[in-house]
């Protein structure tokens, strides 16, 4: 079979997926209910498997269905992006920019990053998402993601480049420590944590992140510890250590803005340690487009931490 026969129905198949109907389909393809349904039709004969499931009221993709529509969007995106670089002579950032981050660090440092190159680029066209799940960027078509963490969940296929280590610290709020400051002073010892509240970062299984606590060069103590409160999102621990729930191992880059107000103070600073690595991570090829080179440009300048 040519290539080309496999792109025959495509167009059709996805616009009558989004529609709903052969008949809402036409109606945006400019073409007759009958037409469309004839190309979708011809589609199924030749993958030999129904995309479709119909009754007199409406259709519904098939499991076959929905994973089939699912790739022919990305392979449609490609080829109109395709044709947007060639038109721009590959000279300026345009189409569909696909980007994922962590959801704490992607709101806080990433997106406002996003929206400046936006607003340079006024013909691309972001789409960004927040999680803190592991992302497939083949599966789901990303063309940039910000890792906090290893390489351990990365393909053969995918490009990286290190921006640095997280730099963890304990804090405090001023008010929390001098309310327990007549009772048992400033904490002066790794050993002396213990003895105040911990906000604590909490998982969906219930498990919480240990605290590291250094002893010297290479000597690291996963420690962990009984909290007052325990949160999943990085904002809310924050938010909990400057209400005054206790003490907090967090990120330098979460609390640099706090730390300069005076909202909290660092506590036992011999203790701060290194923590995650932030890498920036494509799928190998995708940095040749200009939108995805100027993007990877921007972050690695902006976004170095340690």
């Amino acid at each position: 079979m040519f290539p080309s026969e496999r792109l025959k129905g495509i167009e059709n198949f996805v616009a009558t997926a989004d529609a709903g109907s052969f008949t809402a389909a036409a109606e945006r393809l400019n073409l007759t209910s009958s037409a469309v349904g004839k190309s979708v039709a011809r589609l199924e004969d030749r993958l030999r498997t129904r995309l479709f499931e119909r009754t007199t009221r409406r259709l519904a993709l098939t499991d076959a269905g929905v994973a089939f529509y699912r790739i022919c969007v990305r392979v449609l995106a490609e080829l109109e992006e395709a044709e947007a670089v060639l038109a721009a002579q590959r000279s300026e950032p345009i189409g569909r920019l696909r980007m994922d981050a962590p959801a704490t660090f992607g709101r806080m440092r990433v997106w406002p990053l996003m929206l400046r190159f936006g607003q340079q680029h006024p013909h691309l066209r972001p789409h960004v998402s927040f999680t803190d799940r592991f992302v497939d960027l083949l599966d789901e078509g990303i063309d940039i993601a910000v890792r906090i963490g290893g390489p351990e969940h990365w393909t053969g296929s995918v490009g990286h480049r290190y921006l640095g280590s997280e730099r963890l610290i304990f804090c405090a709020s001023p008010d929390y420590l001098a309310r327990l400051g007549a009772k048992r002073g400033v904490p002066a010892s790794p050993d002396e944590l213990g003895q105040y509240d911990a906000v604590l970062y909490g998982r969906a299984d219930g498990t919480t992140s240990p605290w590291l606590i250094t002893h010297g060069p290479g000597m690291i103590e996963r420690r962990t510890m009984e909290g007052r409160i325990t949160v999943g999102n990085g904002e809310a621990q924050v938010a909990a250590v400057k209400a005054g729930y206790g003490i907090a191992q967090l990120a330098t880059w979460l609390v640099c803005d706090e730390i300069a107000r005076g909202e909290l103070v660092q506590v036992l600073p011999e203790l701060a340690t290194e923590g995650l690595p932030l890498n920036l991570v494509w799928p190998i090829g995708r940095q040749l487009l200009p939108k995805v080179d100027a993007m990877l440009e921007l972050l690695a300048a902006e976004l170095q931490i340690g």
